[in-house]
């Protein structure tokens, strides 16, 4: 059997987590096996779609490099795939009919106010919600002919076999039952004359041969009407597998404050796209062994269906951040900057950073704009002083949008000094006589070396009697980058340069301690 997976969403507002890693595992699935993955757009919702939306997930997953074989944006032998271009297609209307003659399905005439009637008298009396038949499932056909004659609007409903018992082999959960009486007749075909989910989804998985279902859990409550549906017609269904819901790390629903949401927002928040398929995989499947830092290579060839967990999948944003640090650090300082000047250059980067809200606990969001913005101006006045500070960051920052921030010291005549630190450092009594000493030597310095400034620093402690080199180390540090942590001394004074690091001394020399 070759495999045809597809993801299909309703394009109503952003692309978001959970839909992401649908989309990855389709992908990973279809790729592992030699298959085809399918990109189709639902969009019978006609009051709620949005052209934006869809072009939003086309674009934001092919950031992501989730690729697909067939769909609205490439073509192919099942085209259309947008269901409202497929319904004027009138590519439904035959199997409605079929369903229609046949019995499985009929036309319900109840008004909006009829049903709200029905569901408060259900609701009162504490039974079963939902179109259980009401006066239409079983009406004379005279009955029928009369309402439709009349103009009355009605809906086509689907009528669910009843006393029986309705079997699922679930993939990730196993055998799962339902008495077909506590399953409501599901609408088939709207009062315009569009289809709905239950009934175009299905009916499109089957024109498409779609061999595998991969869909969230919320779904599983709708999957026996899908499976009456297609025994309705007497079709083979593709096998369901409905992966587990995402939480946070205090395993509560997934929100804004478990971190961003919308995909979009990592790549504006510096996440690589690899590192970040990567992760979205590992939330709720396991490759089967202790492995957390895998390439798409290795993700495709360890991916299969019976590592997805029935468990909720956990968000944890520090992982996430961890990932894309390794895939950072295991790129070359070219790979690097081509990265963050891409990112500089993305759209959304900035328009992120200027709107999104600050929150308790994270940068805050007109500094990071400052920054980057600074970071941006640098690759493009002096490209190598800022490829150096970026290459002696690499190895502490775990998000692109972290290097502005990170090679802020780099490019301000002043950073700003953290009083902890001046207060700690600048009351040593040797660092005064030190900075001159330093800024003696720094200006008979023809050119800046890492070897050159090791050997003045060292100098100077075996000189002072120092036996460790932290009351040296520490003062320096500040002086010139205004915080006591940082890239290694010796490296960052050579990529300063001798003027750099004696305009700062000098400056540093005013916040000494008397």
């Amino acid at each position: 059997m070759s495999v045809r997976v597809r993801f299909a969403p309703s394009p109503t507002g952003l692309l978001h987590v959970g839909a992401l890693r649908t989309a990855v595992y389709d992908f990973l699935f279809a790729k592992k096996n030699g298959g085809v993955n399918i990109l189709r757009i639902e969009d019978t919702d006609r009051t709620r779609y949005n052209p934006e939306s869809e072009q939003e997930f086309i674009d934001t997953l092919g950031w992501v490099g989730v690729t697909f074989d067939e769909g609205p944006h490439v073509g192919g032998p099942h085209a259309p795939y947008r269901q409202s271009e497929r319904k004027e297609a009138g590519i439904y209307t035959p199997y409605v009919n079929q369903l229609l003659e046949s019995g499985h399905a009929y036309k319900a005439f109840e008004t909006t106010d009829e049903l709200a009637e029905m569901r408060q008298f259900q609701e009162i009396n504490k039974t079963a919600t939902g179109y259980f038949g009401g006066a239409w499932r079983d009406a004379d056909p005279a009955k029928v002919a009369a309402a439709e004659a009349e103009g009355k609007p009605f809906v086509i409903r689907l009528k669910i076999p009843r006393n029986e018992t309705i079997v699922m082999q679930d993939m990730i959960r196993g055998r799962i039952e339902w008495d077909s009486n506590t399953v409501d007749d599901p609408v088939l075909i709207k009062a315009d004359g569009m289809p709905t989910y239950h009934f175009a989804a299905m009916v499109d998985d089957h024109l498409m041969e779609i061999t595998h279902v991969l869909r969230g859990e919320e779904w599983i409550s709708s999957t026996p009407k899908h499976l009456c549906l297609f025994a309705a017609f007497g079709w083979e269904p593709p096998v369901f597998v409905q992966c587990p819901v995402i939480v946070g790390t205090d395993g509560k629903k997934l929100s804004k404050r478990h971190g961003a949401t919308r995909v979009l927002d990592y790549a504006a928040q510096g996440s690589l796209k690899d590192p970040l398929k990567n992760f979205i995989a590992l939330i709720g499947w396991s490759p089967g062994d202790d492995r957390e830092i895998m390439a798409e290579a290795e993700l495709i060839d360890a991916f299969n269906l019976g590592g997805i967990q029935p468990s909720p999948g956990r968000f944890d944003k520090d992982k996430l951040n961890w990932i894309n640090g390794a895939a950072i650090r295991a790129l070359s300082t070219a790979e690097l900057v081509a990265e963050i000047k891409a990112f500089l250059q993305y759209p959304y980067t900035f328009e992120y950073w200027s709107t999104v809200e600050a929150e308790a606990n994270e940068p805050d969001p007109k500094v990071v704009l400052a920054d980057l913005r600074r970071l941006q101006a640098a690759l493009v006045t002096d490209e190598h002083y800022a490829t150096e500070a970026i290459r002696l960051e690499q190895e502490r920052v775990q998000t692109l949008a972290g290097f502005g921030s990170a090679c802020a010291f780099f490019f301000e005549e002043e950073p700003p000094f953290d009083q902890k630190a001046v207060d700690k450092w600048f009351a040593e009594a040797h660092v005064g006589t030190m900075l001159i000493e330093f800024i003696g030597h720094l200006s008979a310095m023809p050119t800046a070396s890492v070897e050159g400034m090791e050997a003045m620093v060292r100098g100077y402690a075996e000189r002072a009697g120092f036996e460790k080199l932290g009351p040296v180390v520490h003062p320096t540090r500040v002086a010139l980058t205004g915080k006591t942590v940082g890239p290694g001394l010796f490296e960052l004074m050579a990529v300063l340069g001798p003027d750099r690091c004696i305009r700062r001394m000098n400056r540093a020399k005013a916040h000494l301690k008397a």
